[in-house]
């Protein structure tokens, strides 16, 4: 047997388990996701941090054309400084991001799906101030990135409660 074949065949095991068990792609045809694909508004975002959520958002769910639903998301950042044993200066700090979330329909008061998720990420504080001040920007940037990430992630695999 050549590699390839062996390749294939692992290929082939590997995806079995997945057809067994009714996988379906988020986006196939007839998903549930796909009702939420260009159907999600934010508010008009009024802060870097906000800027960075909607614009992932908007990237992984589409720009709505006929917004259904209406989702807002909250995001809490706190910092906390790490300090290595034996070293005097603070040269690390983590960025610890919280943000919650809720969908509703357009023009409703009740939640159809609402949460909350959390990451965090670290930025090093060794260089220039310019440096430093760049590299925190850049952490907060790519914390807001993931916690939309994960409500995306979230609204995608409950789609299945949404109304029809």
């Amino acid at each position: 047997m050549s590699s390839f074949d062996r390749r294939t065949l692992l290929i082939l095991l590997a995806a079995a388990p997945l057809a067994a068990c009714g996988f379906t792609p988020v986006y196939a045809p007839g998903a549930e996701a796909t009702r939420l694909r260009g159907a999600v508004r934010m508010p008009d975002p009024e802060t870097p941090d906000e800027f960075d959520i909607v614009r992932e958002i908007e990237a992984r769910l589409g720009r709505p054309d006929t917004p259904l639903y209406e989702l807002t998301i909250t995001p809490r950042v706190t910092e906390d400084s790490l300090t290595l044993v034996g070293a005097r200066d603070i040269t690390r700090f983590n960025l610890i991001g919280t943000a919650r979330y809720s969908l509703r329909p357009i023009g409703s008061e009740t939640d159809l799906l609402s949460g909350e998720v959390n990451s965090l990420t670290s930025y090093s504080a060794t260089g220039t101030t310019v440096s430093t001040l760049s590299a925190e920007r850049d952490a907060r940037s790519r914390l807001m990135i993931i916690l939309a990430d994960l409500v995306v992630t979230r609204l995608l695999a409950n789609a299945d409660s949404l109304p029809q």
